[in-house]
């Protein structure tokens, strides 16, 4: 079915026809319970051989939803009903910001990827912890990441502040945290990355999650653009740090052996995609056999396929996150690899 109506969404803008999808996924779901007994028959694969505790969470099958894609929570029920195991929302950011200027997301077909510059648009950390809020009532067993970042206005001496607002706010509402300091498309945020800035975001985080009774996982999304001895450093600072993971990778900037002619390939921003999946893996492998598998990765960049998903989890990934796979592959996508895991 995806791929009769592919053609037809690939002729729009990308971005109006995402909205346009996740707007009619939710309203089917919401007015529709027999459609979201129809949705979840035909995507959901849930049996107890694919559930998986890690970084003491549980989750139904280990094939997530990267953030992204719903940057406000607004979708989060109808998207966990298409059979995803979890499910992270954002970026978010203290303040509502409008991201950078459209165009801002372009498809590479050739490539079977995406280059996108979106800047963290979104509405704000107080509207997506309402939202969250009611979803956590109505659906407490839907495990929800939530991916935090910075405002653009915020200058990097006070990035810290941003990310513990965001902590702050959604600490009751997620059941774990991701700190991007790693996407490309907002000014400078990729200087965060540096070992003294990065330790000073994470340390503070750790402190804020001890003072309560409870703490909350805290993971680092990582590029796949860094160097061998940057992750080394990765891997120094969370051990000192006691984060409980990584997330491999986000975007890349790189535009090496792209079949897309080069006014599109040249657009900046950040690629994903099948470009990328040979370098997240590469990542995820150094990060778990340098490390000694001392802390849970979750595998994401390039996964298009049941194999994908495997060569991830091989490499030392514990979880998978889908996002420009799902776009391309569609729903069946995330079945397919839970199926193949069975097996």
């Amino acid at each position: 079915m995806y791929r009769l109506i592919k053609p037809i969404f690939f002729k729009f803008d990308p971005e109006n026809v995402h909205y346009f999808v996740v707007k009619r996924l939710k309203w089917f779901n919401d007015k529709f319970p027999l459609g979201k007994t129809i949705i979840r028959s035909s995507f959901d694969f849930h049996i107890r051989g694919l559930e998986k505790e890690v970084f003491g969470i549980k989750f139904r099958n280990p094939v997530g939803l990267a953030a992204g894609f719903d940057k406000n929570g607004e979708y989060v029920e109808s998207l966990s009903n298409l059979g995803f195991g979890f499910i992270e929302v954002g970026t978010v950011t203290p303040m509502p910001q409008p991201g950078n200027d459209k165009p801002r997301m372009f498809r590479l077909p050739n490539d079977e990827a995406l280059i996108n510059r979106m800047g963290f648009n979104n509405k704000g950390v107080d509207v997506m912890a309402e939202r969250l809020r009611m979803l956590k009532d109505k659906h407490p067993d839907i495990v929800v990441g939530g991916n935090i970042g910075k405002n653009k206005a915020t200058p990097n001496e006070d990035a810290v502040s941003d990310y513990i607002k965001c902590f702050d706010r959604l600490f009751d509402v997620v059941d774990y945290f991701v700190v991007n300091v790693s996407s490309p498309n907002t000014p400078g945020l990729r200087e965060l990355q540096e070992k003294e800035p990065l330790k000073n975001i994470l340390h503070t985080l750790q402190q804020r999650n001890r003072k309560n009774d409870i703490s909350r996982p805290i993971l680092l999304k990582i590029a796949p653009d860094l160097t061998d001895a940057q992750l080394d450093d990765i891997i120094e600072i969370v051990a000192e740090t006691k984060i409980a993971g990584i997330i491999a990778t986000n975007t890349t900037i790189s535009r090496e052996n792209l079949a897309t002619e080069k006014v599109l390939a040249g657009e900046t921003g950040g690629l994903s995609g099948k470009p990328v999946r040979e370098r997240s893996t590469e990542v995820i492998k150094y990060l778990s056999e340098k490390s000694n598998k001392a802390f849970p990765i979750i595998g994401v960049g390039g996964i298009h396929s049941a194999q994908d998903a495997q060569e991830k989890l091989e490499a030392g990934a514990s979880l998978v996150q889908l996002y420009t796979g799902f776009i391309y592959e569609g729903p069946g996508l995330i079945k397919s690899i839970c199926k193949s895991l069975v097996k």
